[in-house]
């Protein structure tokens, strides 16, 4: 996987600016987004109490790196009613995997990067 696998759901150009282009920064922020992603996507089910919050953090979290189309699909689940909860919550699912297929692209090409040097 390296950057020619990258979908465009991850604008790494809003990493950029956040990290000020720091690659280690970069890493340990992208680290952090893929373990919230696991903690919290357990709770993407309209059956657990706690699925708005769930939602509402990777909306954060999406939006801090660039994942503008999560972060848009999370806001529409977030304000879901209950009847059409859980498929809002499958669109959040999709979007959610694509979002960290193309982290770990990323994440290889910074691993990639600090090998050269």
């Amino acid at each position: 996987m390296s950057r020619r696998d990258l979908s465009g759901a991850v604008d790494f150009a809003v990493l950029d600016a956040v990290t000020g282009g720091d690659d280690g920064v970069a890493e340990e922020i992208l680290g952090l987004f893929v373990q919230q992603a696991e903690m919290w996507s357990q709770m993407l089910d309209a059956r657990i109490e706690g699925w708005r919050d769930a939602v509402h953090t990777i909306r954060g979290a999406a939006a801090g790196i660039g994942a503008g189309a999560l972060a848009a699909v999370c806001a529409e689940a977030e304000g879901a009613e209950k009847d059409v909860a859980p498929a809002k919550l499958d669109h959040v699912r999709d979007a959610l995997d694509t979002a960290l297929a193309d982290v770990a692209a990323w994440r290889h090409e910074l691993m990639l990067r600090s090998l050269k040097g």
